[in-house]
């Protein structure tokens, strides 16, 4: 990120080796399945994920997501609508996007208030191990050592 852009996110991002997502695009008339299954996921908080796809999602499409975790018996659902849409840099997946969640709460088209529970305890899993992984170890740390 450039100096002079201010970062607008309000949750931490964090990462989950292995989880993947199957997404479904919103339609008047619901198709059954997903669009694509077994997406892999770059990093997710609780405002929203960013994954791997082989299929174009303009932005402004509303999606079903349904997110797999390993060592996670059963996937969450998560509803959002895609915010970004951009190339990977990958040979194995042709493009990321980018999906803002929708509000927690018991309306139509919010997503559930215990998946946020959810997402919060994945974070306090993962979240540490991602910082950790990306700080510098041993001999790349800046401190004197005798």
């Amino acid at each position: 990120m450039a100096e002079n852009e201010i970062e607008r996110r309000t949750c931490i991002r964090f990462k989950i080796p292995g989880a993947t997502v199957n997404y479904q695009r919103k339609s008047l008339l619901p198709k059954p399945g997903f669009v694509e299954e077994f997406c892999p996921i770059m990093d997710i908080s609780r405002g929203g994920i960013r994954f791997l796809t082989q299929k174009v999602i303009k932005p402004d499409t509303e999606v079903t997501l349904r997110i797999s975790v390993p060592g996670e018996r059963i996937p969450f659902n998560m509803k959002g609508i895609v915010k970004w849409f951009a190339p990977s840099e990958g040979k194995s997946y042709q493009f990321q996007v980018g999906v803002q969640f929708n509000p927690y709460g018991m309306e139509k088209d919010q997503n559930l208030p215990q998946t946020m529970v959810k997402i919060m305890a994945l974070e306090q899993k993962f979240a540490e191990r991602t910082k950790t992984e990306d700080e510098p170890s041993g001999s790349d740390k800046d401190e004197f050592q005798i």
